[in-house]
């Protein structure tokens, strides 16, 4: 039995799935070779971490179950497709809408993908709403509670290089929480929390020179809302509605506009 052979016949073999006589081969090419041998020791011990359940990461219950759910709502949406399409019960065309429709629902809607930076703005996307999730899932929504923002702008002093604007916006509907510190973009930030009813919404702030007026996407059940001006770059993010979530927006940019 060659290399090539018994390589191709290694994992049947660890697994117990060859025929005697074949696993009788491999048994004795291996004695004879140390190169496979040493191949065999490494797959042997790869299967026994796999197998393994301590080793394994699962995955927490909600993220599964929101997992399930839009899968389940995707392949409903393209199951209607089909029928409407004529295409009957046929096996591979089905899988291949389902993957379809499994691929789609991974992907971001956003307004602004497909410049020369629709890569990294994609990826602060998904960081903005990480940041989101992680500060209502570790109960870490502020380091400074208060609605007070002569209150919350003090305490970032000496915390960032930099001094965020920081406004309470309460007369408008969505008062101030507090303010914590935050990590984006490989940098400490600010992160400014504000509620409009029973939603939360974290405003993260660092200092970017020009400006770009707001732009939005939506990825997870998030909305998301980003602009530059006054030298800050500002990520919104909140399971609002769009249209309340710019309401938001536009009561902060005149407001951030003088002095806090």
């Amino acid at each position: 039995m060659e290399h090539t052979e018994t390589r191709t016949l290694l994992s049947a073999y660890i697994d117990g799935e060859l025929a005697a006589d074949r696993a009788a081969d491999v048994e004795r090419h291996l004695r004879e070779c140390a190169e496979c041998g040493a191949l065999y020791d490494a797959e042997r011990r790869m299967s026994a971490v796999i197998r393994n359940e301590g080793e394994r990461f699962r995955a927490p219950a909600h993220l599964k179950a929101q997992i399930v759910s839009e899968i389940d709502r995707k392949s409903r949406s393209r199951w209607r497709d089909l029928k409407l399409l004529g295409v009957g019960w046929n096996p591979v065309a089905i899988a291949a809408s389902l993957l379809l429709a499994v691929a789609s629902s991974a992907t971001v809607t956003s307004a602004w993908l497909g410049g020369s930076h629709a890569g990294e703005e994609a990826s602060l996307t998904r960081e903005v709403i990480a940041g989101q999730v992680r500060s209502l899932m570790a109960d870490h929504l502020t380091d400074v509670a208060s609605s007070d923002q002569h209150t919350v702008k003090p305490w970032f002093n000496g915390k960032l290089d930099f001094s965020p604007p920081v406004v309470d916006l309460t007369s408008q509907g969505f008062p101030l929480v507090g303010g914590r510190l935050d990590y984006l973009d490989h940098r400490q930030v600010a992160a400014l929390v504000y509620r409009h009813r029973q939603h939360v919404i974290n405003l993260f702030i660092w200092p970017e020179a020009g400006d770009e007026a707001p732009r939005t996407a939506s990825q997870q059940g998030y909305n998301v809302i980003y602009f530059k001006h006054g030298g800050m770059e500002y990520w919104a993010v909140s399971d609002l509605n769009p249209a309340e979530l710019r309401d938001f927006i536009a009561e902060l940019m005149p407001a951030t506009r003088a002095p806090a």
